[in-house]
């Protein structure tokens, strides 16, 4: 059996605090006894950016010319040089992530992934074999999520603003039966929520000359990179929830319910080098057979036989429902 490691971190959520120490154990498998020359432990974060190459008008030579911004470096001896016996060897160890005595390169942004941003957090140990067999490693992701002396202590209010979708609030062309037949849904949706709290509201259809096929609730990023004296801005879409079904009954009141998915979300970020921002997109899709003929089109860009309204939408994380509160 080939020695084997894997790095356990004590929370099976592998969430931490930038004030909490990092604790786990490392695991180490052998048919037989092992010499090493130390077990080295090493913990990296980092704001990765990409600029793609035709991005807002950036030629493609730009790509990849913005480094990484470091947040997390640094590394512990473990153990010294000895012996791991054969069997299962579980090593404890536990890390501070940000000693307050220590001068930190940058804050620590929540661990998010996005197209063109992503902030990370990684775990890694080494057990050091010497030049003639190579070390072995193990790694692991950890998420961060914001100190809870810099979170707010009472849970926010949802901030409801309420929306009209009718053929004259429409930026983009339409179907002319559309246009001159007309639509009107309004409704309401919270537009500053708490990380651990559902997207809600609700919509009615009041009127609609042509009958529905869908209402969506598009959730998205918008990712902001400083690059030179340009900013590169792309929007994405995280994730799609089906209000409706087809064609809906008119003056009925539809829920809007959306969890929030938590790596590909974070709170609001509005940093010097980069910005991390959101939105929220009701699209009512209407029956027709134009739109039979592109059913894999792009969610994001309006067609003629969709109607749609964006909002911004704030994102904070609270002390409240803290599922690390005991430890």
């Amino acid at each position: 059996m080939p020695t084997r490691i894997e790095l356990k971190l004590s929370r099976p959520n592998r969430i931490y605090r930038p004030s909490e120490p990092l604790q786990g154990k490392i695991v180490v498998k052998s048919a037989s006894s092992i010499s090493h020359y130390g077990i080295r432990m090493a913990l990296n974060g980092s704001v990765n950016l990409q600029v793609r190459g035709g991005s807002a008008g950036v030629i493609e030579s730009f790509y990849g010319v913005v480094k990484p911004i470091t947040i997390l470096s640094k590394s512990l001896d473990i153990k010294p040089s000895g012996k791991i016996v054969s069997g299962t060897t579980e090593i404890p160890f536990s890390i501070i992530l940000r000693n307050s005595k220590e001068d930190n390169l940058e804050r620590f942004y929540e661990t998010f992934h996005g197209t063109n941003i992503s902030i990370q957090y990684l775990a890694t140990v080494d057990i050091m074999r010497g030049y003639l067999h190579k070390p072995l490693s193990a790694i692991v992701e950890f998420i961060v999520e914001s100190d809870r002396a810099d979170l707010l202590d009472q849970p926010i209010p949802p901030e409801m603003v309420i929306f009209y979708i009718t053929q004259d609030t429409q930026r983009h062309p339409i179907l002319p039966e559309l246009k001159s037949g007309g639509f009107r849904i309004i409704g309401r949706i919270s537009t500053q929520r708490s990380m651990l709290e559902p997207l809600s509201g609700e919509l009615t259809v009041e009127a609609s000359a042509i009958p529905i096929c869908s209402i969506d609730i598009h959730l998205l990023r918008v990712e902001s990179i400083l690059l030179g004296e340009k900013i590169v801005t792309e929007t994405s879409l995280i994730q799609t929830t089906q209000v409706a079904d087809g064609d809906v009954c008119r003056n009925m009141t539809l829920p809007i319910y959306v969890v929030l998915p938590r790596l590909l979300t974070c709170p609001t970020v509005l940093a010097g080098p980069f910005s991390i921002e959101f939105k929220v997109a009701i699209v009512i899709s209407f029956q027709s057979e134009l739109s039979k003929l592109h059913p894999k089109s792009d969610p994001r860009t309006p067609r003629l036989w969709t109607a749609m309204e964006t909002l911004p939408l704030e994102l904070v994380r609270t002390s409240a429902f803290d599922s690390n509160a005991k430890d």
